[in-house]
Parts: C-alpha cells; structure tokens; sequence
C-alpha cells in the first residue's frame, strides 16, 4: 500500500539469571561494543527468588551482524552471568506462526482471524484444527485450511497423535488453544511447553465443572473475568500471561454473563498472545515477567 512504511526490523533479547551488580553494565557494554542500538530496554528483579529479568531491543541494522552470530556472541554474556537456559535472541523480520486448536465455540478464533486479517496481530495462522467441524467455513473464508480431527470415546490418544503431527509440521510459535475443549496429555504439555496458550473463564478453583456461568448466577457474583495462561500437566494452573475482569449486577441473566465472559476471554487471549509473539513473557517457575 502507498505511503506505508516497513516497521523496523528488531532483535529482542530476554533472558532471567541471578540478580548481582554490573549485569546491566555488562548487557549495554556488549551491545555497544558492537555499536548495538538499544531502543527498548526493561529491567525487574524479583525479591522473593533474587532473580533478575530483563528485555532489551536491538536496532538490527546498528549491528555488524546477522541474528544468529548475535545469539552465539551473547550466549557468551549469557554463560556469564547464569542466565537460565531459556534466554533467547529473536529477530522481528522472521515471521510468527501460529497454530490455533478450537471445538464449537467460536468467539475466541472469529476474534483472532479478525485481528489478523486487519494487521493488528502480526502473526501467520498456519492452520486451525478442530475436533468438531463447525468452525470450517470461517476458517477457510480467510484463506487458512482447516482440519477436523474428531475425538472418538476411548481414542483420544490417536486424535491426539493426529493434532501433534499436525500442529509440528508448521513449527509454529505458539499453539493457541481458543475455547478447545479437550485436556492436553502431559507429553504434548511438555513438548509445546511455553508456546501452547490457554484462555478460561477465572472462577477457577470455584465453580469448577459444566456451566460455571450459571453456578456463579446463583451465588450472585459481581465479577467475571478471563485467563490467559501457558499450557501445563497440572489442569489450569500454568504460568498466568494475562488476566482481565468486567462487572455484572444483579439484573444480568445467565445469557448476560456469558456474553460479557466471552468478551473478556477474546480481549485476554488477544493480549496474551501479542505479548507471547513479541517476546514480552518471561517465565520462571508457575510466575511470568511480562515487560
């Protein structure tokens, strides 16, 4: 399009070790050693665990070099200083990928598609995978093909084998679970750990099970509110990326609360999953940095 202009092209670098004096100093003394321009730079030191976090973005084109030789040049700072091994160095001119896992409903994907198809989430959708058919048609009208893997009783682990060969051969980025309604098992929780990204209703531990919007109905509760989280074995309970909340009074309906839940779960997954591709989420233990 006329009179748009390419966004700059980045390397993001994210990395956790033990907080001490002088790691500041040592990460802006590389990058300017390398006369690496610093246009983002956010700190945080957790007094709880002492461990320090940081994410610091790069001009690509003030570096000598390409992202990889920078990712072998500051593994050395890295080794240095104990980063944990989740340190990373990414570069903003390699595209994001993205898998997205759905059943029936569908406010969560018809958000994302929308959002991708306007450019307001710069992601590629490489495929949605559904165990029910129903969201086909939408899928396939933004151009992303659609496959329908059913879950027959008593043979989940073959659907599953199924969504992961799937899902690997796009490599993607993240794998966004949009209101899928089936639980992961722990092997694919481990392979897809810190990339597969959950969204749920937050009256979890309470109201737990079918309809927790009518439950909450009757004990008359003034909140409702979304999760965005990591994926783990342990149900529910990964790293929280995003949380948000809207109101409800005592003259909204069931139907009411539903849809006003369904509008915070599209906005909370949408945010989490920006943040998840921008490199802003830095995960230690069950807590996130999110800079």
């Amino acid at each position: 399009m006329s009179g748009v202009t390419a966004p700059e092209r980045r390397y993001v670098i994210t990395f956790g070790c033990p907080d001490r004096t002088g790691i500041i100093a040592r990460i802006s003394g590389f990058l300017a050693e390398h006369g690496g321009w610093i246009v983002e730079a956010a700190y945080h030191t957790d007094p709880d665990t002492g461990w320090f976090f940081t994410r610091q973005v790069v001009r690509a084109d003030s570096l000598p070099f390409a992202a990889a030789e920078l990712r072998a040049r500051f593994g050395e700072v890295a080794a240095e200083l104990s980063a944990e091994s989740s340190w990373q160095v990414s570069d903003t001119g390699e595209r994001r990928r993205a898998v997205i896992l759905v059943s029936k409903a569908g406010h969560c994907l018809y958000d994302l598609l929308g959002r991708v198809a306007s450019g307001e989430l710069d992601v590629d959708v490489a495929a949605v995978i559904g165990n029910h058919d129903s969201l086909a048609d939408i899928t396939r009208a933004h151009g992303i093909p659609f496959h329908h893997v059913p879950f027959p009783a008593g043979d989940r682990a073959a659907a599953f084998e199924q969504v992961r060969k799937l899902v690997d051969e796009h490599d993607p980025h993240a794998v966004v679970l949009a209101r899928f309604m089936q639980i992961l098992p722990a092997d694919l929780c481990r392979e897809w750990a810190g990339r597969a990204i959950n969204i749920h209703h937050s009256f979890l531990p309470s109201f737990i099970g079918a309809k927790p919007y009518h439950q909450a109905h009757t004990r008359g509760v003034k909140l409702v509110g979304a999760t965005c989280h990591y994926v783990t074995a342990d149900l529910d309970a990964g790293p929280i990326i995003e949380q948000d909340v809207i109101r409800v009074g005592h003259g909204d309906s069931v139907e009411d609360m539903v849809r006003k839940g369904r509008d915070i779960e599209k906005v909370t997954l949408a945010r989490g999953l920006r943040w998840h591709l921008e490199n802003r989420v830095l995960v230690h233990g069950n807590r996130t940095v999110v800079f």
